[in-house]
């Protein structure tokens, strides 16, 4: 059975981006650049909606580290899905899938030859931890609150998630990383459902 690891880049306030900020909220050290240089999900595929797909490719590579990012993340394994991009798309190694997100996952999981993570797409993700496929949530938060710029807000319409802590490390004194293990609940602990 392949991993799925679900991979946010957030604000204390749990924003994906705010208007006017640059990337990484322009907080990114050495530290944590270094980290992502490192990563040991190098090797998986990546799963993102259209919007993601749209958004990303369409940002120019360059020599800044997001540009670096960006042409690493270009030449990776991708599965888009999205019922209105068609094939063949811009950036090279991305398959597209029209179909049912859920079951697609669901069958990489049990037949992939590789592990998966996401990159944004923030209701593709919250249909996949709904319905109970993903293994590992990784937040890496900036100290930073945007609620009068902030767009994007990662949570809502998440179900109540209970999460297991599995690892934390703090990047350039100030970048928080935390990577739980994610069990969807029925409801708020104590409540008992039935008569």
């Amino acid at each position: 059975m392949q991993e799925l690891l679900v991979d946010f880049i957030t604000s204390l306030d749990g924003y994906g981006a705010a208007k006017g900020w640059p990337g990484w909220w322009g907080l990114e050290g050495p530290e944590y650049l270094g980290w992502l240089g490192d990563q040991p999900e190098r090797n998986y595929t990546i799963l993102m909606g259209g919007n993601t797909y749209r958004l990303m490719s369409g940002l120019g590579a360059g020599t800044s580290e997001e540009g670096d990012s960006l042409d690493e993340l270009a030449q990776a394994n991708k599965v888009v899905f999205s019922s209105t991009l068609q094939p063949p798309l811009a950036w090279p190694n991305t398959q597209v899938i029209s179909g049912d997100a859920i079951e697609a996952v669901r069958q990489m999981k049990q037949e992939g030859n590789s592990p998966m993570t996401t990159l944004g797409s923030l209701s593709l993700c919250r249909s996949l931890l709904k319905a109970g496929l993903v293994d590992r949530f990784r937040v890496v938060i900036f100290p930073v609150i945007t609620g009068s710029t902030g767009h994007d807000r990662i949570y809502d319409g998440y179900p109540d998630v209970a999460l297991d802590m599995v690892t934390s490390r703090t990047f350039d004194g100030r970048i928080q990383l935390v990577e739980y293990v994610p069990r969807v609940l029925d409801g708020p602990p104590g409540e008992h459902s039935g008569s």
